[in-house]
Order: structure tokens, then C-alpha cells, then sequence
């Protein structure tokens, strides 16, 4: 049975030292070429034990693929890249921020492995040579290597699950679906977002009249949002839905703007539900009933999916999903038990 005291003659260091790594001491303060020597020892003699700890990652790159040039858009990011900083902080992690892939690539020996935060995209080719020089990372809130890394994400297909089922149980039969396009699934680009598959595939099983009731069109932006909502207007010509789903907070801003424009009255006329629960939610005309989404079990997911796949060495990728949670507002009025 391999020992302590075996990996410490093995690796150079000293058994408390081992021991504080191996069983995750968050007050361990180690040069990153110390750990490494350390697991590696471990690694070589067969180390095991059923007390191990997972070890939070110390040195992680971020890889920062954020749009700077469309506030509103990328905000959800921007959000979810504030809180990766103070949970980093509070773990004694240290980040550093990478927006370019390629120089990930070029540095990648660096850091222990990578969180990804944003939603351009990162091209296949890309990511198999990352994966070949920094194998361990985690995307949050996008999945586009799932064979390759692991991932977080928010579950967004039994979210919009439970949007139909609070719409029918507030007595709606007719229900529409806004959203964009230019998603990604695995390595595979799709015109169909994962929201929009979900809907269409649960509004069938459901018997649910959906007909030329879902409007996609562009980006997931504002603008989106505010062509799409002219267009429900002139195609339907007051023939509005009980409710339309949205794919995104920023979308809904868009379409409640050309809503508003046109006299047409969110809830009177046609109800709206959404999804993330941004910040700009709460002061749209009327506020949003949204689904949130918490970042703060996002990123703490993340950082212990991390720390598990580089502590464990697992080749087996991870992928979390986590549930969301209706925030209700003024567009959309659920019926509570």
C-alpha cells in the first residue's frame, strides 16, 4: 500500500506537505511546480484514498470570450465573469484573464486547466489543440467541445419545460416561442437553439397549438427582439397568443419595446415569460417574469468540476446542469397553490 511517506521520498517535499496537498488544504500556498511534482509522484506509485479531497485549481486561466461591443447582450457574461472573480478571491485562485484561444494555446502549460466564460465562438480546430496542450477545462453556460472538456450549464430544456407547464396551468393553450439563432451544440452549429428544440419537441408531445406561433431571427439581442416583436404584430394582426416564451431576457427587452410602440398591452393582450433573469428584468415596462438562472452555483460548479478532473486526472468529461427558478413579475402572472 503506497504511503505518505512514499510519495515524499518520491517527490523530494516533505510528508506534511504531501499531506496538506493530497487531502486539499486550502491554506497550502505551494509553487506550481512543487504540486506538480507532488501529483505526479502520486500518480506513478498508484496513490489512492477514500479521503482524498478535491483540490481547488490555483492557477486558471479564464478564457474570456466575451462580445465588449453589445452591453446589454453579453451582460449575463459580464455577470457571470464578476462573480468567478470573487469566488476566485474568497479561494485563494489565481486567474488570469485570456481572450484569445490561440494564445491559450501557446501558454497553456501555464495553468493547472481553464474556465471558459462568454458566447462567441471558439472554432473546432481550436479547441482540439487546446485540449492536446491543456486538457482540463470547464465552459459555463456554453457546451461546444462536450467530448473534449467539461461544462456547467443552466438546464434549459426542462426550464422551458416548466414555462409550458406554469402557462397551461395558468389556463393557456395558445403559446408562441421568440428567439435567435447562431447557437452552438457540441461542434455542430444549428440555426435552432437548444431552447427552441426543447419547445418544439415538448409542445408536440404536449398537443399544444403552436401553429405559426415561433418567431427566430437574428442574434440574441435587443434589436432581435424588436424586429421580431413588428413582425408578430403585422403577421398576426391582433391574433396574439395567450403567451410567448423568450428565449432570453435580452430578446424580451427588444420585443416588449416594439410591443409598447404598437399598443399592445403585456399581460392584457399577451403574456411574456423569459429566461436569465438579468438585471435590466426588473425595470422594463412591465418588469419581466423570468427565469434565473444562480451564477453563483454556476460558477462554484464549475471551479469544483475543475479541481475534480484535475485532482482525479479523469478522461471521462463532466457535464452539470443545473436547475432554474421563476422570478414572476408584471408580464407574466403564474398560478400559486
Amino acid at each position: 500500500m503506497v504511503t505518505i511517506k512514499d510519495i515524499a521520498k518520491r517527490a523530494g517535499y516533505s510528508q506534511a506537505t504531501v499531506s496538506r496537498l493530497l487531502n486539499g488544504d486550502p491554506n497550502l500556498s505551494i509553487k506550481e511546480e512543487t504540486r506538480r511534482r507532488i501529483i505526479k509522484a502520486s500518480e506513478e506509485l498508484g496513490y489512492s484514498s477514500q479521503t482524498k479531497h478535491i483540490t481547488v485549481p490555483r492557477n486558471v486561466a479564464v478564457l474570456d470570450v466575451i462580445d465588449p461591443g453589445d452591453h446589454l447582450q453579453d451582460a449575463y457574461f459580464n455577470e457571470l465573469r464578476d462573480v468567478l472573480k470573487s469566488c476566485a478571491e474568497r479561494e485563494r485562485m489565481d486567474l488570469t484573464f485570456i481572450t484569445d484561444v490561440e494564445r491559450l494555446i501557446a501558454e497553456g502549460d501555464r495553468f493547472d486547466g481553464f474556465i471558459a466564460v462568454g458566447a462567441e465562438i471558439v472554432g473546432n480546430d481550436a479547441l482540439r489543440r487546446l485540449h492536446g496542450v491543456l486538457p482540463y477545462g470547464v465552459f459555463v453556460d456554453t457546451n461546444p467541445a462536450p467530448n473534449l472538456f467539461d461544462s456547467v450549464c443552466p438546464d434549459l430544456s426542462q426550464t422551458v419545460l416548466d414555462a409550458l407547464d406554469e402557462c397551461v396551468a395558468a389556463g393557456m393553450d395558445r403559446i408562441g416561442f421568440i428567439g435567435g439563432v447562431g447557437r452552438i451544440m457540441g461542434m455542430h452549429e444549428y440555426e435552432e437553439d437548444l431552447r427552441l428544440l426543447a419547445f418544439r419537441d415538448w409542445t408536440r408531445r404536449l398537443d399544444l397549438d403552436t401553429g405559426g406561433l415561433v418567431y427566430i431571427d437574428g442574434p440574441f439581442n435587443v434589436e432581435s427582439g424588436q424586429r421580431l416583436g413588428e413582425r408578430i404584430i403585422e403577421d398576426l394582426h391582433g391574433d396574439l397568443p395567450d403567451v410567448f416564451i423568450v428565449a432570453a431576457d435580452v430578446i424580451a427587452v427588444g420585443v416588449l419595446q416594439a410591443f409598447n410602440a404598437a399598443g399592445v398591452l403585456v399581460p392584457r393582450d399577451v403574456s411574456l415569460v423569459s429566461i436569465n433573469n438579468q438585471p435590466i428584468a426588473q425595470y422594463t415596462s412591465p418588469p419581466l417574469s423570468t427565469y434565473a438562472i444562480d451564477q453563483n452555483e454556476l460558477v462554484r460548479a464549475a471551479i469544483a468540476t475543475l479541481g475534480d478532473a484535475i485532482s482525479s486526472r479523469r478522461a471521462v468529461r463532466h457535464h452539470l446542469l443545473l436547475s432554474t427558478t421563476l422570478v414572476p413579475r408584471g408580464s407574466f402572472v403564474p398560478v400559486r397553490e
